[in-house]
């Protein structure tokens, strides 16, 4: 709860809209409040006023005025609640008090006033007529006050019914002006880390701009230095080649030279660790490119062609371990990609496949659709990846221990960046689940994807073959 409190706290747009319910509510209490006693007061003035009228009705038509009768004649209409009642001229007996108004004393002067009736309180309107008699107009305090207690309350209605609608206003208000901010974070967060373009900032309030143009400045430094540590992985590795090809050259000439079968062993070792050094650089150069964010336009790529490229140029690879790669079915589809990008995505599962692979094994590559999106598969028999490495296979330089075949740990580093500058999807499996062996990579690329005309049917095609 605390935790909750703490962020509510260090929302603006909490704090926008507490404070605003705050002020709202102050000054709806306080106009309420004065609207209330205004309506109170001016019903009290306008029943005085027909109190008055009533005596000026008398004196004008000069009506008759008795006694009152015994009834109460609160008993009838509530709209009736008036008496009138004929006082004694002074010095006159009293009569007996057999009306509602007979203790009213005789030597009141003429006005409005307040006073105790019967044990009950009245406002009366004393009036001398011109016969020189004179006459008592009133009504019950509590019956008026009753009056203008409903007249105030009617006044209220619109406050209580207004308030919270005000109040729901404001709120729906805050939400969607904040709204933008909030669609700006959700596309912030849900970039890779590849991406740093900068941040779109044309639909935002202009208190919100510097920060946006901030953060632009942030993510082109960022970028600029990305780049030059790529530039300068690419660069060291474009300089190293040119020495690793002087000793290969140098290692074959030595090659030829007579030498003792001891010294040409540690000569053959020098030859694997000037290839596998070679292999490296091969791959770095790859990765900086494949990283780099300022490619060129797009096209749709067939990715039967790209199997049929990648299996030209990986098959003396599998030849010599015997292993059987094949096409499994007809069916294309295209894929909006670089096509340098795709080939190179394939040719490091199929090459990293044929690394893991024993001998007289296969490999099967295919490609279908699922209704929407493009699905392509590498499969293999070898010894698969366990669940629990199969997130860190992806970190540059990690290979799963326990095999003994040579690589750089950057082929599925390089697949991984591929995929996400495609917005593409990677699944690792077991090729046979139930003996959990084999390695199945599935690529899902997204609706960009579309399918070409082919013959869907499963008629393996094996080009080693």
């Amino acid at each position: 709860m605390d935790g909750f409190q703490g962020k509510l706290r260090q929302s603006l747009q909490f704090r926008l809209s507490a404070w605003l319910c705050l002020v709202i509510l102050a000054i709806a209490v306080a106009a309420g409040v004065f609207s209330y006693l205004s309506a109170f007061q001016e019903a009290i003035e306008l029943q005085d006023d027909q109190l008055r009228q009533m005596a000026a009705l008398i004196q004008r038509q000069q009506l008759p005025v008795t006694s009152a009768p015994p009834a109460d004649p609160l008993d009838g209409d509530p709209q009736s609640r008036v008496v009138v009642q004929l006082l004694p001229s002074p010095g006159a007996q009293t009569p007996e008090p057999a009306s509602l108004l007979s203790d009213v004393p005789a030597g009141l002067p003429d006005g409005i006033q307040t006073l105790r009736s019967s044990h009950t309180s009245w406002r009366v309107v004393i009036k001398t007529l011109a016969s020189g008699s004179r006459v008592a107009v009133g009504q019950r305090t509590e019956v008026r006050d009753e009056i203008a207690r409903d007249s105030a309350q009617r006044t209220l209605m619109p406050f209580l019914i207004l308030i919270p609608v005000l109040l729901l206003l404001v709120g729906g208000l805050i939400r969607n002006m904040f709204r933008p901010l909030k669609t700006m974070a959700l596309d912030i967060d849900r970039r890779s880390e590849q991406d740093l373009r900068e941040v779109a900032n044309a639909h935002l309030p202009s208190e919100i701009r510097p920060f946006v143009v901030a953060i632009n400045r942030l993510l082109l430094r960022v970028a600029q230095s990305v780049s030059m540590q790529r530039r300068f992985v690419a660069d060291a590795a474009h300089e190293l080649r040119s020495p690793l090809t002087a000793l290969s050259l140098q290692a074959e000439q030595l090659d030829a030279a007579d030498m003792s079968a001891h010294a040409r062993e540690r000569l053959a070792v020098l030859r694997s660790g000037i290839r596998r050094t070679r292999g490296l650089l091969d791959q770095l150069l790859t990765l900086a490119r494949v990283q780099d964010s300022s490619r060129g336009r797009t096209q749709t790529v067939s990715v039967q062609q790209v199997f049929r490229q990648v299996l030209e140029d990986l098959m003396p690879l599998a030849d010599v371990k015997n292993i059987d790669v094949g096409v499994e079915g007809a069916q294309d589809a295209r894929v909006t990609a670089h096509e340098a990008d795709l080939k190179t995505l394939v040719k490091n599962l199929v090459d990293n496949a044929i690394r893991y692979t024993p001998n007289e094994g296969r490999i099967n590559l295919s490609v279908h659709t699922n209704g929407r999106d493009v699905i392509l598969q590498v499969t293999d028999t070898g010894p698969g990846i366990a669940p629990q490495e199969r997130l860190r296979v992806f970190d540059p330089f990690y290979r799963v221990l326990g095999h003994d075949e040579v690589g750089s740990g950057l082929g599925l580093s390089i697949v991984q960046t591929i995929a996400d500058r495609l917005e593409a999807k990677i699944d690792l499996g077991y090729a046979n689940e139930p003996t959990q062996s084999g390695l199945r990579v599935s690529v899902t690329f997204p609706t960009m994807a579309s399918i070409a005309a082919g013959n869907s049917s499963p008629q393996p095609t094996n080009p080693a073959k």
